[in-house]
């Protein structure tokens, strides 16, 4: 599997003051791990100069007519992805790129799912207050249903062998998509891991979520993936 190609996906919208460098060290990242690799880039419906600022990289840029969600952005790059492995990387900035290795290292070592998260490793600290109780009350809730407890349910920052995600099938279209993976991830048996990583403070407190709309969106989210038929074989 040390040959695998390796997919990164960043989701984009209105992003023009950090995608460039997230794709930057994201390419300065992957050179050193000499494996094959792709950057898909999914410009969301931006307005400003995301798009172009990422076609100027060695990426591939998808773009989306009009703003259609992080989960739709996604699930877009997913399709498009030819890798063994997909990473899931935000496109604000508060990711560290170089920090990918670490998420992927465990796949090679029998996990499935790799997520991110900002609350190990003595990190609580690097988003608000407001998110960090939305983040516990969420967490608590997959656990009550899926009998797994997780420290972060929410992150963007994550790692997956490709068939995981052809065999969960994805229907979320905004940040509730997060959710959706990590419950379908627990509920279908897969090996689910979590890794610390850090998180800019300053770029997740300019969050584009909004707090109680994408709240309730995600608890939604939660109970509809608990619920729903799992999902064996896509072919």
């Amino acid at each position: 599997m040390h040959s695998s190609i390796i997919s990164v996906v960043i989701p984009a919208y209105n992003e023009q003051h950090t995608i460039g460098q997230t794709i930057s060290d994201t390419i300065l990242t992957m050179d050193s791990l000499k494996m094959p690799y792709e950057i898909i880039v999914v410009d969301d419906g931006s307005t400003d100069n995301t798009g172009q600022i990422a076609s100027k990289y060695k990426a591939t840029v998808l773009s989306n007519e009009k703003n259609q969600g992080k989960g739709y952005a996604l699930r877009k790059g997913f399709q498009y992805a030819q890798g063994d492995i997909i990473v899931t990387i935000d496109s604000d900035g508060a990711h560290e790129p170089k920090e990918i290795p670490d998420l992927i290292q465990p796949l090679f070592n029998g996990a499935d799912v790799v997520a991110g998260s900002r609350y190990l490793g003595g990190r609580m600290g690097t988003t608000t207050r407001l998110h960090r109780i939305g983040n516990t009350l969420f967490n608590f809730t997959i656990m009550i249903l899926t009998g797994k407890q997780i420290t972060d349910s929410q992150s963007g920052f994550r790692a997956f062998k490709r068939e995981i995600l052809q065999k969960i099938a994805l229907q979320s279209l905004g940040y509730d998509i997060e959710a959706e993976m990590t419950v379908k991830s627990l509920r279908n048996g897969f090996v689910f891991q979590e890794q610390p990583i850090y998180c800019a403070r300053r770029k997740c407190d300019n969050s584009k979520l909004r707090t109680f709309h994408d709240g309730i969106r995600i608890f939604k989210a939660i109970f509809k993936a608990n619920f729903s038929p799992i999902i064996h074989d896509s072919s």
